[in-house]
């Protein structure tokens, strides 16, 4: 099944060298999953963003929705460093993050699964953070985000220890593995009404395991590609360096957030406002299929091919 529709890996002659000299994988505390698609210019930086956690027990697992650019050689080039990476890739792009996220948990060895988007970054003790969350009893829970949209001041989303509605972005959220499992995993747009394929995650997760538990911390950067246009024929990193060497010559993070919040607006892309320009296609009445046809082709990926998969094909 695996062969079936993921694309082999030039690293997979040495992974058997290695099983059979070591033995199989041990379980490890933490799968920290990128969904990624055709953008390797900002995996250094997220990637990056997760080695520098002071947390360690973890797997990284970079997943490819059918990238055919240079995703690979990057991940690769800096996973000979660290055995805590791996690149994984389907044959068929999904054209949505809930084919790599369900093909990444499926390959887990983790108890806990927390997310990060290829162009989003996390604060150094993010993982510490959400993983003592988790040990005082929790199934699922999450941080707030600083959220960095083109024409707006950054601003922190959820604010601090709240659970706003029933979005929460991927990057703040971390997951029993069992329970993500024992609720089917994501779903795609097409199968989640109108409410986004996050919010229908969560929902099902509080419906069996109680509501999330929302942590007084901001612990993360959130860059929404949605809000960027044409972002995925341009490809910048531009944005990622810039807050990655900032997260990193912080001695205060929370000071840092306080600043970015109390700062001037960043800028737009061509004069263009994307949240005023996309805020019909978010309202609450809005089908999630649609939401993200329009995404898509804002994004400039309405040339790319998409092949959702049925549920069932990853389990």
């Amino acid at each position: 099944m695996i062969r079936s529709w993921l694309r082999p890996s030039s690293r997979f002659a040495g992974d058997v060298v290695r099983w059979f000299r070591l033995g199989p994988p041990r379980p490890v505390r933490v799968t920290v999953l990128i969904p990624t698609f055709n953008w390797s210019s900002v995996l250094p930086y997220s990637i990056a963003s997760v080695q520098d956690q002071t947390f360690g027990e973890f797997e990284l697992l970079v997943v490819g929705d059918g990238c055919t650019d240079d995703s690979e050689q990057v991940v690769e080039h800096l996973a000979a460093t660290d055995h805590r990476l791996r690149w994984l890739n389907l044959v068929h792009g999904t054209g949505h993050q809930a084919g790599p996220n369900n093909e990444g948990l499926r390959q887990s060895r983790g108890e806990l699964i927390a997310y990060l988007g290829h162009d989003d970054l996390w604060f150094p003790r993010h993982l510490e953070g959400l993983v003592a969350g988790i040990d005082d009893g929790s199934t699922v829970a999450h941080s707030s985000v600083l959220m960095v949209n083109p024409g707006q001041a950054p601003f922190v989303f959820p604010p601090r220890g709240q659970t706003a509605g029933e979005w929460l972005p991927p990057c703040s959220i971390m997951i029993k593995a069992d329970a993500l499992r024992e609720v089917g995993g994501w779903r795609f747009p097409s199968q989640t009404g109108t409410v986004d394929p996050e919010t229908d995650l969560i929902r099902r997760l509080a419906e069996g395991f109680g509501p999330p538990t929302a942590l007084p911390t901001v612990s993360a950067i959130k860059l929404p590609a949605s809000y960027r246009r044409d972002v995925y024929r341009t490809r910048p990193c531009h944005e990622q360096a810039r807050w990655l060497e900032r997260i990193r010559a912080a001695p205060d993070h929370e000071a840092m957030v306080r600043d970015a919040c109390a700062g001037p607006s960043e800028p737009t892309i061509d004069g263009d406002d994307p949240v005023a320009r996309l805020a019909p296609m978010m309202a609450p009445s809005v089908r999630a299929a649609d939401r993200q046809r329009v995404l898509r082709v804002y994004k400039g990926l309405e040339n790319e091919p998409s092949q959702p998969l049925r549920q069932g094909q990853w389990r």
